[in-house]
């Protein structure tokens, strides 16, 4: 199976798996799984068209999506320790005050890392729109970006989720690669 076949179907499978990220209890793995798939894309792609830029930018937005994550758990579960233990303890307003803004802060921290992996994932997916003719790439990337700065204002999340539909489009618009034009006649 030729290599853009390969990244075609594993792209477009891994970016409907993360659509299901949605789903209650199985969709958290099978988001998980379609990532994988979708980078396993990337790379054949970018070793495709010699354009080693494609997958480390990607890959850049990945580690900082996961970088991301990790910071919201464990900031999240922290400030959810520390709020009830000050209920417990009968705590002050100004102790529940500073966790408040502890998780404000760690939201921003984060909305922040999903701006900058976006910024990456908007390089790597114009690059590849650049370089395999499927413009419907630059507009998941747009959106992409879009999205994370809306996130703010939770109007992100939806528009988030249109861009993995178009992602999901694009990854189908691949072609396998079509025949050369035959040579043009020679001059009489």
């Amino acid at each position: 199976m030729p290599v853009l076949e390969q990244a075609r179907l594993l792209g477009g499978i891994g970016s409907i798996l993360m659509l299901l990220a949605l789903v209650p209890y199985a969709g958290t793995v099978l988001s998980i799984i379609g990532f994988i798939l979708v980078l396993i894309a990337i790379k054949y792609i970018s070793d495709h068209t010699g354009d080693r830029t494609i997958f480390k930018n990607y890959l850049i937005a990945v580690i900082i999506g996961i970088i991301s994550a990790i910071v919201a758990a464990v900031m999240g579960v922290a400030g959810f320790l520390g709020s009830m233990s000050l209920l417990m303890a009968g705590g002050s307003m100004e102790a529940l005050t500073g966790v408040i803004m502890t998780l404000i802060a760690v939201f921003i921290v984060v909305w922040i890392l999903g701006i900058i992996s976006a910024i990456f994932i908007r390089r790597s997916f114009n690059s590849i729109a650049t370089s395999l003719k499927v413009k419907m790439f630059s507009t998941a990337a747009l959106l992409y970006l879009i999205g994370a700065i809306l996130t703010i204002i939770l109007v992100g999340a939806i528009i988030s989720l249109v861009a993995i539909i178009l992602q999901i489009i694009a990854f189908f618009q691949i072609s396998a690669g079509k025949a050369p034009p035959p040579p043009p006649p020679p001059p009489a």
